[in-house]
């Protein structure tokens, strides 16, 4: 029988001899063993159960729209990730380029960009990297997912020391989801807005704001606005050496 004694806050808690790795008090963050990697932001950490992203676990990002600061928001983990491991980019959006990755201080060498011709190559894809521990982080984008590939994925998680992120439509936050950390994302001027949707804690009830320093401000939205425009005559001429990673 159980004793009636408020669970320890600890980060292990022993019941029946079995050993408990994962409970907390609705009122606080969860506390576990699981290995995180600070986001590089504080007022983020601050609010994320173990101050970090978790590894081994499904991570979802709901996006109001691509390319809103989402890549930025994990640069400070890339970078340290991809000094001693690999990062797969499954399905992105846009193309990913060497320039920007030596710009950020992401080793490039380590990046693997993998354009899959279905949604079920790229499930397929992520799973089978995610089995054979090949890489320390995998980023994967998908609009339309079932909740039993949510499944797949967070079990594929929970047996590998890797990282993996989701980015998804916002207008997934309705759906059910095996995801234990849930977080929306809206524009902001020189940053992005953040919710918190899910976490193994206490509901967040306020959107926290995140400063990005490649984010426009106001006044280079102002500048842009009132920037002349400029015909050329001619077409762009890109250097040979800033070509997309893994062409």
């Amino acid at each position: 029988m159980l004793s009636g004694q408020p669970f320890p806050s600890t980060k292990r808690t022993y019941l029946h001899g079995a050993v408990f790795q994962h409970l907390w008090r609705a009122n606080e963050l969860a506390a576990s063993r699981t290995m995180t990697s600070p986001t590089g932001f504080a007022v983020l950490d601050h609010e994320l159960p173990n101050a970090g992203w978790p590894c081994s676990s499904l991570i979802e990002f709901l996006l109001q729209q691509a390319g809103i600061g989402e890549m930025q928001l994990l640069k400070p983990a890339l970078v340290s990730i991809s000094k001693t491991q690999k990062i797969a980019l499954v399905q992105p959006p846009y193309l990913p380029h060497s320039m920007a990755c030596r710009y950020w201080g992401i080793q490039a060498h380590n990046l693997l960009w993998i354009q899959a011709k279905s949604t079920a190559d790229a499930l397929w894809s992520t799973e089978q990297i995610l089995k054979n521990g090949s890489c320390g982080a995998v980023i994967l984008w998908q609009s339309n997912i079932r909740t039993e590939a949510l499944r797949r994925l967070n079990l594929a998680a929970q047996a590998t020391d890797t990282w993996l992120w989701l980015m998804r439509p916002l207008s997934a936050r309705s759906d059910s989801s095996p995801s234990p950390l849930r977080i929306a994302l809206r524009p902001a001027l020189a940053g992005v807005s953040l919710e918190i949707v899910k976490r193994r804690g206490p509901h967040s009830e306020y959107p926290l704001f995140i400063p990005l320093a490649d984010m426009p401000t106001v006044r280079q939205l102002s500048d842009r606005e009132n920037a002349p425009v400029v015909e050329h005559t001619r077409p762009l001429i890109t250097a040979r050496s800033d070509s997309p990673i893994l062409v």
